[in-house]
């Protein structure tokens, strides 16, 4: 099997079938196409016709970018299901199963398909860094508080990523946004959303920004939202060992 496959201005039936061997061999996805994407779940969204870049990962993870900013416009989390349909026009379709979620792209016209079939095993390793904070944390919980129990690393949620999930001693959830600088207000910002988002679906959540130290301003806004902060420095040697994840939800 080649490394790449690719097709130029595919027909639908080419589509299908390199769509089909992305599905079957793991391979990762990627569409060059003028498209028009719905999404029915929690909420329903149009957008409409434009050049955009589609990724399906092995994972299920599913992302459609448009020609600016770093964010998707549209995405499914690891653990969708992929397939594509041959209707008045290709469509491809993501469903995730758990909260039910169903996003449709319909391809008005493919520039490019191509299906990456790689090999990478690696893990990236930093130090001195927030992932290196969150091991800290696993590994010593009481850094933050006696009775702190973390559950996730990096757990996705509808508007972003969490960087620690855990719970408290009285049961209650506890978001942790970890910075290895001087915290500022758009850190406390991107906490307070975690939070209400959390808050929709769960009735206790507190969310406590970690970080060496606070800028005036974020300690302001922190106290006005109600939540909290512990000082911790990133610690300064590497660490090889991985935080255990515990299935929460």
């Amino acid at each position: 099997m080649p490394k790449v496959e690719l097709r130029e201005n595919p027909s639908p039936e080419e589509i299908k079938l390199l769509v089909d061997s992305a599905v079957s061999s793991e391979g990762v996805l990627t569409i060059f196409a003028r498209c028009r994407v719905h999404y029915d779940g929690r909420a329903k969204s149009e957008l409409g016709p434009g050049d955009r870049v589609i990724i399906v990962k092995p994972d299920g993870s599913f992302l459609i970018h448009q020609k600016e900013k770093r964010e998707p416009v549209n995405w499914q989390p690891p653990g969708s299901v992929v397939r594509l349909e041959l209707r008045e026009k290709p469509v491809l379709v993501s469903v995730r199963r758990k909260p039910r979620e169903t996003l449709e792209v319909e391809l008005e016209e493919v520039y490019l398909i191509t299906v990456f079939h790689a090999e990478d095993y690696e893990e990236l390793a930093l130090t001195g860094s927030e992932a290196e904070m969150a091991e800290l944390i696993f590994e010593n919980p009481e850094v933050i508080e006696p009775g702190f129990k973390p559950l996730y690393r990096e757990k996705p949620i509808k508007h972003g990523i969490v960087d620690v999930l855990g719970v408290d001693r009285d049961g209650n959830l506890v978001v942790l946004e970890l910075k290895r600088r001087r915290a500022d207000l758009h850190a406390v910002s991107q906490l307070k959303r975690y939070v209400e988002t959390l808050r929709e679906e769960h009735e206790n959540v507190r969310g406590i920004l970690v970080a060496p130290s606070l800028t005036s301003g974020a300690k302001k806004l922190l106290e006005k939202e109600g939540l909290e902060f512990r000082k911790l420095e990133p610690p300064k040697r590497d660490r090889k060992s991985r935080g255990k994840q515990l299935k929460l939800f």
